[in-house]
């Protein structure tokens, strides 16, 4: 299950290209949900959902970084 902090950039550096898509996965997954819960307005957690969307962001920035052969 992911995991339910902020992911570090220097951790998804560190991981496996294959790790860091699952996890992207299962954020993606779980944004879905939470945008579903909000737009019906039963979401518990407003703050998870911007927790997600900057995780999901620094996983895509990394895996962009690692195709232009970056860090």
């Amino acid at each position: 299950m992911a995991p339910k902090h902020k992911v570090r950039a220097r951790d998804l550096r560190n991981m496996k290209p294959e790790e860091r898509e699952k996890m992207l996965e299962e954020f993606t997954q779980e944004l879905v949900k939470l945008k579903y819960q909000a737009s019906i307005s039963t979401l518990k957690t407003p703050g998870r959902l911007r927790e997600l969307k900057r995780n999901v962001a620094r996983i895509l920035t990394v895996m962009g970084e690692e195709a232009r052969g970056g860090k």
